[in-house]
């Protein structure tokens, strides 16, 4: 019987883990294992996971085990990794001291560096290359509340273990009711999601504005294209095929939401957060320009300007 390990029951890690322990409650097919913390561990240990969804009535869900700490993983054969993106190296290093030659790892985060960062630490295991759609968060401890339409997961094969046998893995899916994408290579999806993502959620970030007033205002559109530019010369240098219109077509997507849609990072900013994606986004493009000897003086600029704000807080 395989092992399933989910880390961090945020809103990505409760939606998607409540699908694949839901589907396994009615076949006992796995061993799913939950990785929770604090009061968190208490409320799923003895009550249960709470979805929130209007897709499932039914929602709550209990799994084998609940456990509280990396270390107690035993064994595991797929582990989902759905951390903030400022633990993603800490829990890495936990993992590493887990896992097996056979741990597949499936990081259910966004971001055009997660794949290498977590191959950095763990060179040697399949890691399968992914992002995420999907409108969910704690509403309070143990339960996470989803909104909107079904939550999507595109994923695909690790080109560094190109003949990993993961056939379970897209049939696990499947059953689990889950919308998804499996690709040859889902690294043009990543990177599509990240243009959008990390353009407007510096943009937004800066002057505290919305999706819609960075498409209308010609200043901000202006300094996310001046972005987004900087990323495409990232991604053709990477071999990551993107159109060529695809500026145009991450300004047309942005057209779609709502108009006073926030984002996360402009969110994290201006509530004065802890931690925030400014790393995930700006940092990343940095340190892939200085990698690939590309100039990032836009991402630059603004990434001191947010550090300024935050500073300032």
């Amino acid at each position: 019987m395989k092992n399933i390990v989910v880390v961090g029951l945020g809103g990505v890690g409760g939606y998607f883990g409540f699908k694949i322990n839901q589907f396994n409650e009615t076949t006992n097919q796995f061993t799913v294992s939950f990785i929770a913390r604090n009061q968190t561990y208490d409320i799923v240990k003895n009550n249960g996971l709470t979805l929130l969804s209007p897709e499932h009535p039914n929602s709550i869900t209990k799994p084998n085990h609940v456990l509280q700490n990396i270390n107690e993983i035993n064994d595991p054969d797929l582990i989902l990794i759905c951390v903030k993106e400022y633990d993603l190296e800490n829990v890495c290093k936990q993992l590493k001291q887990v896992i097996t030659d056979k741990t597949i790892l499936l990081p259910l985060m966004n971001g055009a560096d997660i794949y290498d960062r977590i191959r950095k630490i763990i060179p040697d295991n399949t890691i399968l290359p992914a992002c995420v759609y999907v409108a969910s968060h704690i509403k309070e401890k143990g339960i996470v509340e989803h909104k909107g339409k079904a939550g999507k997961l595109i994923f695909g094969k690790d080109p560094a273990h190109l003949s990993t046998e993961i056939d379970w893995i897209i049939e696990l899916m499947k059953n689990s009711q889950i919308d998804f994408d499996f690709k040859d290579n889902s690294f043009a999806d990543i990177w599509t999601k990240f243009f959008f993502v990390s353009s407007f959620g510096l943009v937004t970030a800066k002057y505290n504005s919305s999706i819609g007033t960075v498409c209308t205002d010609e200043i901000q559109k202006q300094e996310a294209a001046d972005i987004m530019k900087e990323v495409k010369l990232i991604a053709d240098k990477k071999g990551i095929n993107l159109p060529e219109d695809i500026i145009e077509k991450t300004f047309e997507k942005a057209m779609t939401f709502p108009p006073a849609t926030p984002t996360s990072l402009q969110l994290d900013i201006n509530v004065k957060k802890e931690n925030s994606e400014l790393e995930l986004f700006a940092g990343a493009i940095i340190n892939y320009g200085k990698e690939l000897t590309i100039e990032t003086p836009f991402t630059e600029k603004i990434y001191n300007e947010l550090k300024e704000i935050i500073k300032a807080s």
